[in-house]
């Protein structure tokens, strides 16, 4: 017993050890982002859970013999790294509002101050999974594209007790390397979040390689923001401002939408349909398609190989053009809408490089705000399960929404009476 003790107290260790310092290269950066992801948004609840279990080790003799109190030394050093990933995800709201702060203005009025969340209650996040509750209604399965196709749906979350009218939206777009992923699997907690803040939410589905085949995924996305554009009204939604955020794949297909409005390769026999959205949010999104060393980072060819193979099913070198025009940071340009970029420091499927090179392309031309946070110890996928850090950069989405939903309504107020008082548009925001 007291070596099976020892090991399990090391194989916790290891992996809280991964979390401070992942590998990053092939085949061990996908174990590394699993484990380091549960050692770091999970930390609170691992110590609660090794406590319980070294308890019930030395009930049944594991501190007999020096393996027995070596592994209670490991398990008393796990715990201490385990407290610092949780101090690190609590003050990632620090980072967040940083990140705000180089983005507010008068004409852009992001709230000071740190938003206390109204979903992401405390005991949500020791719950960690992110459960819908009563208060939100879903409305699934909703047909965008009209063929009966399955993965032509969406759902839409509001509020059930008091019905929104004229509601901000948010589209929500999930990852999964453009080959898996769902619907209702990601993107919960901000979303829920935006709900119990008077928002209607879309969670979409679409085209998934390998029976999908480059832009597939990119006209699905089109469609669906299309038909939102076309029907949120009926759900309370107002089209006129619509933001769009997705994660991993889902922040690449985001970005690109927000980039390509109107652009026919993307909106085929529907090219005159708006497309446009007020806001773009990509997390830890895949910003450059071409395998580039500089803007892929260091997963360089890896990306372009499987690309070629599953999603693309084609070749680079026979058409570069077809990676390049599917690449978010080949794609900036002045008009670009609002972006609040969010990526973790510590991320083995999307390196931090691929997030600095997009938001240095995309600041050097737009005229509109971009912020950037750069989440010190955060792996991919932080914001799917309701963790500390997760609660936070949750809280600064939304006020960084509400910025630019104020400064939608700033620039509407203008363009109908130049002589209108900023301050005074700024405070009918219903967030």
């Amino acid at each position: 017993m007291p070596y099976i003790f020892l090991s399990v107290t090391l194989a916790g260790a290891f992996a809280v050890l991964l979390a401070y310092h992942p590998i990053r290269w092939e085949p061990f950066s996908v174990v590394t982002f699993f484990t380091a992801w549960i050692a770091g948004e999970l930390a609170i609840q691992n110590i609660v859970w090794q406590m319980a279990a070294t308890a019930a080790f030395g009930s049944f003799g594991a501190f007999r013999g020096w393996a027995g109190w070596l592994g209670v030394g490991v398990a008393v050093a796990d715990w201490a790294g385990l407290i610092g990933l949780a101090v690190s995800g609590r003050r990632a709201a620090n980072v967040v509002n940083a990140a705000l702060d180089e983005v507010r203005s008068d004409t852009f009025p992001v709230p000071t101050g740190r938003v206390r969340p109204t979903w992401g209650r405390w005991w949500r996040v020791t719950r960690a999974f992110p459960l819908k509750g009563r208060a939100v209604k879903a409305t699934r399965n909703l047909d965008y594209w009209g063929d009966g196709h399955k993965r032509h749906r969406l759902d839409i979350y509001r509020a059930r007790s008091t019905p929104p009218s004229g509601a901000p939206v948010m589209v929500y777009i999930h990852g999964g390397a453009w080959v898996v992923g769902e619907k209702r699997e990601q993107g919960k907690p901000m979303m829920f979040e935006l709900v119990a803040r008077g928002w209607v939410c879309v969670s979409i589905n679409y085209r998934l390689s390998p029976k999908g085949t480059w832009p597939d995924h990119m006209i699905d996305c089109k469609k669906a923001m299309a038909w939102v554009k076309d029907h949120i009204a009926e759900y309370g939604g107002d089209p006129s401002f619509v933001a769009v955020s997705g994660g991993s794949a889902g922040g690449h297909l985001c970005a690109l939408l927000a980039l390509t409005a109107g652009d026919p390769a993307f909106q085929p026999g529907f090219e005159d349909a708006d497309t446009s959205v007020n806001a773009c949010v990509p997390f830890y999104g895949v910003m450059d398609m071409t395998g580039s060393r500089d803007g892929s980072g260091r997963y360089g060819q890896g990306l372009l190989k499987m690309l070629e193979k599953t999603v693309m099913k084609t070749k680079f070198s026979e058409h570069p053009e077809v990676f390049q025009n599917a690449s978010p940071t080949l794609r900036v340009s002045a008009a670009a809408p609002p972006f609040f970029v969010l990526h973790g420091r510590n991320d083995t499927l999307v390196p931090i490089e691929v997030a600095r090179t997009f938001v240095a392309e995309l600041r050097a031309v737009s005229r509109a705000p971009v912020a950037f946070a750069e989440l010190p110890l955060a792996q991919h996928a932080f914001d799917i399960l309701a963790s500390l850090r997760c609660q936070a950069t949750t809280s600064g989405v939304a006020s960084f929404l509400e910025g630019a939903l104020a400064a939608t309504r700033i620039a509407a107020a203008a363009d109908a009476d130049p002589l209108a008082k900023i301050s005074d548009v700024v405070s009918e925001s219903p967030m």
